[in-house]
């Protein structure tokens, strides 16, 4: 599997479900840089996996919530992103966006919270997709990308609207 041509998206299942939110807030997204787990060391949105009976939606307020101590509220679906990854790994994560939000973010065991212009962002220290999708997101454009990655490389991409 080298290229995105290679998956099977029409029987494709995935492996992992999982969820990131985007809290803005005066032109500025709160973001995180991830001290473990996938992605450890990237500059990303909070969020992660969806546990057992709960929606994709309780899931990234929640992880939130765990991440950075600051309750988002009203989050909205607005994409998703189906990954393949090389070494077998098929991740489905829905993005949400809440343009509120109660509380002052903190530090914790799994996050560094940081408050970044969106017209500014450090795409080069988060997933090389996110530079594809995040626009689409910022413009409210709902979408959903598939991409395969060989660990941090991403082999190939689609983009299309939801």
């Amino acid at each position: 599997m080298r290229t995105l041509a290679d998956v099977d998206w029409s029987t494709w299942s995935p492996t992992m479900r999982g969820t990131l939110l985007f809290v803005l807030h005066q032109g500025q997204a709160l973001l995180i840089r991830k001290k473990r787990g996938l992605g450890a060391g990237k500059i990303n949105a909070p969020g992660g996996k969806i546990d057992p009976g709960e929606t994709a939606q309780q899931a990234a307020v929640r992880e939130v919530q765990e991440e950075v101590g600051v309750a988002a509220l009203g989050a909205e679906e607005v994409g998703e992103l189906s990954f393949q990854f090389v070494d077998g790994l098929r991740l489905h994560v829905v993005v949400f966006v809440a343009r509120a939000h109660q509380g002052q973010p903190v530090e914790t065991d799994e996050a560094i919270p940081l408050w970044l212009p969106v017209d500014a962002l450090p795409f080069d220290e988060m997933w090389a997709d996110d530079r594809v999708w995040v626009p689409w997101m910022l413009r409210g454009d709902r979408f959903h990308l598939r991409a395969l990655f060989d660990g941090d490389a991403m082999l190939g991409h689609e983009i299309g609207p939801r």
